[in-house]
């Protein structure tokens, strides 16, 4: 009874994995979900753009307001950006037929 149980699972893996599948397309849909993840991490740990709405008198010349782009917060900014663009390449790459 094992035997049957394990040849059909040993059967149901080799029809899976005859389905087309490339190992290039099972990579790009890993990193593709790791980039999902991990954008939405970064967007959860950013401020809120709201939060400098009262320096609008000029009082933004900070030292932060200057140096924003070398703060932390500016290079989950650049971060962001960055992944978000590669998140919709990888989405329209696993979106085409002929891969």
């Amino acid at each position: 009874m094992t035997s049957e149980l394990a040849t059909s699972e040993l059967e149901n893996v080799v029809a899976a994995a005859s389905t087309g599948t490339s190992p290039i397309r099972i990579v790009l849909t890993i990193v593709f979900i790791v980039i999902c993840v991990v954008l939405s991490a970064l967007v959860l740990m950013q401020e809120g753009k709201t939060q400098g709405l009262g320096t609008i008198a000029g009082a933004a010349d900070t030292y932060w307001g200057k140096n924003k782009g070398r703060s932390a917060e500016g290079v989950m900014v650049k971060l962001t950006r960055i992944l978000a663009i590669l998140f919709l390449l990888l989405a329209v790459v696993l979106n085409l037929t002929k891969f």
